[in-house]
């Protein structure tokens, strides 16, 4: 078995965090991936951003506009569930 495979077949740990009392608890694999999700989409506005003023032709602005309102659409869509989870009494606020 190479590492690769290795890793692909050895369980996850919970990302463990504190709950308002200061005890630790797991944090359900969803939040983190929607935190994931969150923070994916705003690299991708970020370097919306960044391609739109360092761009020098059209071609490019096509892309970074794509790239952006793609950002957006999943931050909407991750802040959507977020709150579905919160209202849920899912939502770990530190992870």
């Amino acid at each position: 078995m190479i590492f690769s495979e290795v890793m692909l077949s050895a369980p996850l740990a919970r990302p463990v965090a504190p709950n308002p009392f200061g005890e630790l608890q797991s944090v359900k694999p969803c939040d983190n991936n929607l935190k994931q999700a969150l923070l994916l989409a705003e690299r991708m506005i970020k370097l919306a951003d960044k391609g739109d003023d360092d761009r020098e032709d059209t071609g490019c602005g096509i892309l970074y506009g794509m790239l952006r309102d793609s950002g957006y659409k999943i931050k909407q869509l991750a802040e959507d569930e977020k709150l579905k989870h919160i209202a849920k009494g899912w939502w770990n606020e530190s992870c």
